[in-house]
């Protein structure tokens, strides 16, 4: 991800953040089942997958200790 994606990411709201980890998450069962169907030759694409879903749950759980 760039710069000003992840920046973006973060000023997005909490709701909209939680749809994004849930279409992340089945985008990435797909992206396993498919790997070990031997369909998927660029593993990449997962790894960054897991990634974005590692910062998205990062930004959910700092605003969460923002309001406390």
């Amino acid at each position: 991800m760039k710069k000003k994606d992840v920046q973006e990411l973060k000023h997005r709201p909490i709701e909209e953040l939680v749809h994004l980890i849930t279409d992340a998450n089945e985008k990435l069962r797909a992206l396993k089942f498919d790997l070990a169907a031997g369909k998927v030759k660029d593993i990449t694409e997962i790894k960054e997958l897991k990634k974005k879903v590692a910062r998205i749950k990062t930004f959910i759980h700092e605003r969460a200790n923002e309001t406390k």
